[in-house]
């Protein structure tokens, strides 16, 4: 028997148990989407991430604040070490390979506006601001650094907080007063959307204030969530780093010997921890879809040796008209195939349209990667294989003779 004969044979078997046929591949598409959807919400996320990172800027420093351990693990929060205004001033009065500073403190408040209100990041930090983060005001102003000096009640808002208290309108609250735990602001500004990265972090969603307002009339503390900083060029940025670490070392009595109390951080360390951790976070989710794939498999696996007792008296006449074992093998082989293959091309039409109405809906960062789509493709056609095989040799295995008295 010919190959194109077998084919058209198992094609025929499929056609006459059309709903049997499509539930078998139900299993497949199930698991076949969920991994197209779950690889290119990874990706997606991922190519957000390193976008906004690389958008800062190839020269930006971040000084954060280190882990100090005590007895057992990590110690209490108020004890951890800390950046402060004064470590911010010495690093800008001291250091010459330094083009700017930044210090930043930041804490979640209650803002209300009229009878609308929501809950947001406040984070106090100074004028240069725009230039440092690379952002850039799509309505109003900047505050000034003499307004900041002044203590001035001056708020410059994220479009996510301009959306979240009911306007379209970037400017429809400039000039307008909001309250920030309480307390009377002034919007004067509203920066330019960056876009969420992710699910899980949202730069459109803040509030700007000026860092001596934070510092003594919001939240009360001189102690710096982290310390931005641009160095003079790309080839000076080792440079900048030792200089900061320098000084804040003098800062801070750190004896010789001793680690710092202090972490810097340039973009590539940044881009690279983010990578890493949304690749695991791909992976995962790949992985717990690809058990559907699994599942879906040994249905067709279970599907398929049904299959051969029912047509066992059908087998037993094709072995007596000449059909070899390698026909009979062949012929269900064939059906396993399509049917994984049929489920692997509906599964990444579903899975995609999944990806999109995520997109569109959500705005959640999706990303259809060709790779993935051979990934799934791929994986549908060697599930058929492996657990088509089994039920493939069972039928090619069986004695004409005793398949002719079957009943």
């Amino acid at each position: 028997m010919l190959l194109y004969e077998v084919f058209a044979v198992a094609l025929t078997a499929l056609r006459a148990n059309k709903l049997r046929s499509v539930l078998t591949m139900l299993g497949i598409v199930i698991g076949v989407s969920a991994v197209i959807a779950m690889i290119a919400l990874g990706s997606g996320a991922q190519k957000a991430v390193n976008d906004q990172i690389q958008s800062l800027g190839t020269t930006l420093l971040t000084v954060m604040p280190g882990q100090q351990r005590g007895v057992g693990g990590f110690v209490s929060m108020d004890d951890r070490a800390r950046l402060t205004m004064k470590d911010a001033i010495a690093l800008e009065e001291r250091s010459a390979s330094l083009a700017a500073v930044q210090p930043e403190m930041s804490r979640q408040f209650q803002i209300q506006y009229q009878n609308q209100n929501t809950n947001t990041q406040v984070t106090g930090t100074t004028a240069n601001y725009l230039t440092v983060r690379k952002y850039e005001m799509a309505a109003g102003r900047m505050f000034t650094s003499a307004e900041d000096n002044a203590k001035e009640r001056l708020a410059v808002l994220g479009p996510e907080v301009v959306k979240n208290l009911g306007f379209t309108s970037m400017d429809a609250l400039v000039g307008e007063p909001i309250r920030i735990r309480g307390i009377q602001f002034i919007v004067v500004g509203v920066l330019k959307s960056k876009g969420q990265a992710s699910p899980f972090m949202n730069p459109d969603d803040q509030i700007l204030i000026p860092l001596q307002t934070a510092r003594y009339r919001v939240i009360g503390s001189d102690r710096l969530r982290s310390i931005s900083v641009l160095a003079m060029s790309e080839p000076r940025i080792p440079e900048a780093m030792a200089d900061i670490q320098k000084i804040l070392r003098r800062e801070h009595r750190t004896r010789q010997g001793r680690p710092d109390d202090f972490q810097i951080r340039n973009q590539t360390d940044f881009l690279n921890m983010f990578s890493e951790t949304t690749k695991v976070f791909t992976y995962l989710l790949a992985g717990i879809a690809a058990v559907s794939l699994l599942v879906g498999g040994i249905g067709i696996m279970n599907i398929m040796l049904v299959s051969v007792t029912e047509r066992t008296r059908e087998i037993g006449v094709r072995k007596a008209l000449g059909a070899t074992k390698l026909n009979i093998l062949l012929q269900f082989l064939i059906e396993a195939i399509v049917l994984c293959l049929l489920g692997g091309l509906l599964g990444v039409l579903l899975g995609a349209g999944v990806a999109n109405i995520l997109h569109s809906s959500l705005q959640w960062n999706t990303q259809v990667s060709p790779a993935s789509i051979v990934l799934a493709f791929g994986f549908s056609a060697a599930v058929g294989v492996i657990f088509g095989v089994w039920p493939a040799r069972r039928a090619a295995r069986l004695d004409p003779i005793l398949a002719l008295r079957y009943e």
